[in-house]
């Protein structure tokens, strides 16, 4: 009998805490249909964790077509971010919108208590991130940036082995990104349309792909900034890009180590990929899933040990799971960690540095 009285404790238990640690769905809005990367949440299935309740976009024909393909309501379209607010509070706001909006964005939401969640780069420019970080200090919202190499496991096994000492200190980090450019590649007029802008994207290359070296390398140095930033810039597709840089490499120095970022819209395959180089050895994250770690033998000898991950574990698996978890209070984001507002500040001043650098074919001392 005490068996059985036993295990019928133990289920009740378990069944509290299940219910404990369930949470209403996030009212989720969305800001913006031109950026390509709206699809994750607009094919994204039901989880019970986020419910699409609202969306902005005043461009009806490109709502209509997406509302075609993806099968949202066109009732639940509006005008502007004030019509959207007041019909549906949301809990939180997704941005993809162009990257010069999301000053607006915060702006709007931010005294509202809603919280924000952008696709990266956090802003156009410093100043604008500048205004957007005061903006939710002072109303204490959650402010995040989506990347999309923040849920590689590659890049996560990269960072735990260099932070146990696998490969030693670390002396140069090289990450390379992009694709052959976005016209190549077909992306809607929308988006071709700000990505090529560079006021409403901030620059070319260097803003969207150069974000992404900048945001690890400030994950892998604890949010330390580097000293020194020098960036060359060149246009080697003006007939697609007339207006913005195409091609891009950055040079970060620290103390102890440097760092080389390639954005680029001139790789003929496209590619998310990083090299760590210590005093012992080099982790080579070549994609999503895929890590190498060699161990240095004698001059040129090494040994060699390769891993095929599996995807991340929930929440860290996706964008919005993340976002949920976040603001339910199930997930705590390191101080540095590459979606933080801490970080991606960090990932500003070096873009800002670098734009700088290129602009004025000399070095930028951040300290």
């Amino acid at each position: 009998m005490k068996y059985k009285i036993l295990a019928t404790i133990v289920l009740i238990l378990s069944t509290l805490m299940s219910v404990v640690g369930q949470h209403e769905p996030i009212k989720l809005g969305v800001v913006g249909l031109v950026h390509g990367h709206v699809g994750w949440i607009l094919s994204r299935e039901a989880k019970g964790d986020v419910a699409l309740v609202g969306i902005v976009e005043p461009d009806r024909v490109l709502a209509q077509r997406l509302s075609d393909q993806h099968h949202f309501p066109m009732s639940i379209v509006y005008n502007t971010i004030e019509e959207m607010i007041a019909a549906v509070h949301p809990d939180a706001v997704a941005g993809f919108s162009n990257i010069y909006d999301h000053l607006s964005i915060v702006e709007a939401c931010a005294p509202k208590g809603i919280h924000v969640m952008v696709e990266k780069p956090l802003a156009v420019s410093l100043e604008h991130a500048q205004k957007m970080e005061a903006l939710a200090k002072k109303y204490h919202i959650y402010l995040l940036t989506n990347y999309e190499t923040s849920w590689y496991p590659t890049n996560l096994k990269a960072y735990e082995l260099y932070k146990e000492g696998a490969i030693g200190g670390l002396r140069k980090v090289i990450v390379r990104d992009g694709h052959k450019g976005p016209k190549k590649i077909g992306v809607s007029a929308e988006f071709l349309n700000f990505l090529t802008d560079p006021v409403l994207n901030g620059g070319g290359a260097i803003m969207d792909f150069g974000c992404y070296g900048a945001n690890l390398m400030t994950w892998f140095q604890d949010g330390k900034r580097p000293n020194t930033v020098t960036a060359v810039t060149q246009q080697l597709q003006e007939a697609h890009n007339p207006k913005v840089d195409d091609d891009a490499t950055i040079i970060l120095t620290y103390d102890d180590a440097m760092a080389i970022l390639e954005p680029s819209w001139n790789w003929p395959i496209g590619r998310k990929d990083m090299e760590v180089y210590g005093e012992k050895g080099v982790i080579y994250a070549d994609n999503r899933h895929d890590l190498r770690v060699r161990m240095s033998e004698g001059y040129d000898g090494f040994t060699e040990e390769i891993f095929k991950l599996g995807e991340r574990e929930v929440p860290f698996d996706d964008p919005f799971a993340l976002f949920a978890a976040v603001i339910n209070g199930d997930t705590t984001l390191g101080p540095f960690d590459p979606y933080s507002l801490e970080n991606n500040m960090v990932t500003m001043e070096i873009l800002d540095a670098a734009i700088r650098s290129a602009k004025t074919h000399s070095t930028v001392l951040l300290k």
